[in-house]
């Protein structure tokens, strides 16, 4: 048998939110299998949700760049030791230097400039992950950097017509989804753009909480939790942050209709320093 370690048992623990007792035998059951351990706390029902991510240990900034005219942004994550460097102008002003050059380059090589930044801050310095987006037709590029720099969101949103792109409608519906995307964290734009096995597995341990019930109730029951499920990771299923009786998808229809264009959200990043994504 696996000898399960106590680092093991709080990683799990991390990820479900589970009690220590039922993580360390979920992984003694599943041989220290960490994935199959947390889906056969979730079965069990010691884990109620899927989490999306888990935080590592690493300090650091988000920062972006937006081109003139909204046809361009990019978003990076520069990490460093300690919170205080990440709080240093210093630090924060190399972080905003890096997103330009992806901007100019987007595979750039920016050894030169992370070792003289490393020289000059006297810190390990890393550039983890960056993301370079640019309009393809009508559309803009809308960016977001939540206060203290360490969450930040890139999104693109098209149109059909190209005055509609220029209009304060859609130029607010632009800021609008970026602060939703920071607030309440998507995965994707819509459900289509799940993986069929992840979805398949959600299924799986829905069925596995509630077997034993008549097969009607269990499909009824089934199909609730997967929609709060869609509702999570689903950018527009999630309810409009500003007024939550309507979805992310009613809203834009709105502002489409208001405007007598189509509007669609056609892609997302949103970066979280020390974030590790999970689905």
């Amino acid at each position: 048998m696996a000898e399960i370690s106590a680092s093991e048992v709080v990683k799990l623990r991390e990820l479900t939110g589970a009690g220590m007792m039922d993580c360390k035998k979920a992984l003694t059951e599943t041989q220290g299998d960490l994935q199959k351990a947390v889906d056969l706390l979730r079965k069990k029902g010691a884990a109620t949700a899927a989490k999306k991510s888990i935080n590592k240990a690493s300090e650091g900034v988000i920062a972006q760049y937006i081109a003139s005219g909204g046809r361009l942004g990019v978003l990076v994550e520069v990490n460093c030791q300690t919170d205080f460097v990440a709080r240093n102008e210093g630090f924060r002003a190399f972080s905003e230097e890096v997103a330009v050059k992806v901007a100019a380059d987007p595979n750039v090589n920016l050894d030169a400039e992370r070792e003289a930044a490393i020289a000059r801050i006297r810190e390990n310095i890393q550039v983890s992950r960056r993301m370079r987006m640019e309009v393809s037709g009508n559309g803009l590029i809308g960016g977001y950097i939540h206060t203290g720099a360490k969450v930040g969101v890139l999104v693109e949103v098209g149109a059909g017509q190209e005055a509609t792109v220029a209009s304060d409608d859609f130029k607010q519906l632009v800021r609008d989804i970026t602060l939703q995307i920071a607030a309440a964290s998507p995965t994707t734009v819509s459900r289509d753009q799940l993986a069929p096995a992840f979805i398949a597995k959600e299924r799986e341990i829905a069925e596995a909480q509630v077997k034993g019930k008549p097969p009607q109730v269990i499909a009824s029951i089934v199909k609730g939790k997967m929609e709060k499920l869609y509702q999570s990771f689903c950018l527009v299923d999630q309810g409009f942050v500003k007024d939550p009786d309507k979805t992310v998808k009613g809203y834009v229809e709105s502002v489409a209709s208001k405007l007598g264009d189509a509007i669609v959200i056609r892609r997302f990043v949103r970066y979280q320093v020390g974030e590790v994504p999970l689905v």
